[in-house]
């Protein structure tokens, strides 16, 4: 049977032939996204849609299409003018993920570009671009020449999403939030690699983030997703591949964005936590081998080597100058502007702690102001929570679990509950899982549980 024409096709049908779990072709995908971008198919239908595609699911064909359709919606972003491989890196999202801090200096410090695209957070999740913010004077919004200007010469550069990039996403993402359809692997596919292949990298590391503080909350489905967004990586000719990472606990041990700086800051230094300094050099490790420095192991001794000589942590210094940024902060973590107040939140109860809902706490350092409850809030960048307990700590009632921080001292009752609430204690010590569970290449799946 011959293809409709965009003339012939009705959104009507497309909606019910996906609902009753058919295929759609090439083209119906094409003639959705255009017609959606262009206003000529309302809101009302294409959450008819997003809701049938929740339920029915896409094929690798159909994600392929609806992927690429999205990234050629606006701009596609041209990188020929950055010398040598460029590589990408996309973490799903979590709480107290400041990786990209820390991996892009190593990364650049080792002689691979990164020209990084970030994002802001929203809800409990942080974002990459506040981080960056709360350095006093730091900018986030270059041109083009002077963003690749900056990784020529430094080898690195992390600026905000800009210009006209996946217009066809922002509309998409914006009627999936309230939806209730965000939460499908096909469209999370789609949306995160239309991104990543508009924002023109050669190679692309995906940090997919499962438990308690993901999207994706069990392994099986984290390693789902990660599969279908290598291919599509693959398919489009990027060097793809994907580790999945444990996010039932929050990584490292600061939640909150100037807070979060001086963590990586500290890691950079060869001075941070065990868990953060474990998940960063192995997504650098494997952004170094993705642009052919090298096997795992031997991109590993790069990573230790540049973090011993103090070359990655220069590099980040001097993308901050830069980029307009204080420098200061950076040499002298002290200098960060700090919260007015501050909260000691002690423990309840004698024991271990055996779990931690990761999404709790981050909802509670949003409630002190570090985060976004809607798009239009502002952060505060100095609130947030430093824990002084994670999973597998002994510890004693009234020991401290964690300390608040906030410039309004009524934030700290509701904040405590949420994060106390978050807290499991009990009289055994936890089983631990690895803090990286597996690996997702084109070629396979290698798990470490």
């Amino acid at each position: 049977m011959p293809e409709r024409n965009e003339f012939t096709m009705r959104m009507y049908d497309l909606i019910e032939k996906k609902r009753n779990g058919e295929v759609l072709t090439k083209g119906e995908i094409a003639y959705v996204i255009s017609g959606y971008v262009e206003g000529s198919i309302p809101d009302y239908q294409m959450s008819a849609m997003l809701m049938a595609i929740y339920f029915r699911g896409m094929n690798d064909e159909e994600i392929g299409t609806m992927t690429s359709e999205v990234a050629h919606s606006g701009d596609m972003v041209d990188l020929s003018g950055i010398k040598g491989i460029k590589v990408d890196k996309h973490s799903t999202g979590g709480v107290g993920d400041k990786t990209t801090l820390v991996i892009a200096p190593i990364v650049a410090a080792c002689g691979v570009k990164v020209a990084k695209m970030s994002g802001r957070g929203l809800g409990h999740t942080g974002g990459t671009v506040d981080k960056l913010e709360s350095i006093p004077g730091m900018q986030t919004s270059l041109d083009r020449e002077k963003f690749f200007e900056i990784v020529n010469d430094i080898g690195l550069s992390v600026i905000g999403q800009s210009g006209n990039l996946a217009p066809a996403d922002k509309k998409l993402y914006a009627l999936r939030d309230v939806t209730a359809t965000v939460d499908s692997i096909p469209l999370i596919a789609a949306s995160i690699m239309s991104k990543k292949l508009a924002a023109g990298s050669d190679c692309i590391l995906l940090d997919v983030k499962t438990g308690s503080g993901a999207f994706m909350k069990t392994l099986t489905d984290s390693i789902t997703l990660a599969e279908k967004m290598v291919a599509i990586g693959e398919q489009a000719g990027r060097k793809t591949l994907a580790l999945i990472t444990d996010m039932d606990i929050p990584l490292g041990c600061n939640i909150g964005n100037s807070l979060e700086v001086i963590e990586a800051v500290d890691t950079l230094k060869g001075q941070g936590p065990k868990d953060l300094t474990e998940v960063c050099y192995a997504l650098a490790a494997n952004m170094l081998f993705l642009a052919k420095q090298g096997d795992v192991e031997t991109c590993q001794a790069k990573v230790e080597e540049v973090i011993e000589s103090g070359a990655a942590l220069n590099c980040l210094v001097q993308m901050v100058k830069a980029q307009g940024g204080d420098i200061e902060v950076i040499l002298d973590t002290d200098k960060f502007k700090r919260a007015k107040f501050s909260h000691e939140v002690v423990s309840p109860l004698a024991g271990y702690v055996m779990a931690i809902d990761t999404e709790g706490c981050g909802t509670a350092a949003v409630m002190l102001g570090a985060g976004r409850e809607t798009k239009e809030s502002t952060i505060d960048f100095a609130a947030g929570i430093t824990l002084g307990k994670k999973v597998g700590d002994k510890v004693t009632k009234g020991e401290i679990l964690a300390t608040l921080f906030a410039d309004d001292e009524q934030l700290f009752a509701a904040a405590e509950k949420k994060f106390v609430d978050s807290y499991i204690i009990g009289d055994k010590v936890p089983k631990m899982e690895p803090l990286i569970l597996a690996r997702v290449a084109k070629d396979g799946v290698t798990k470490y549980v």
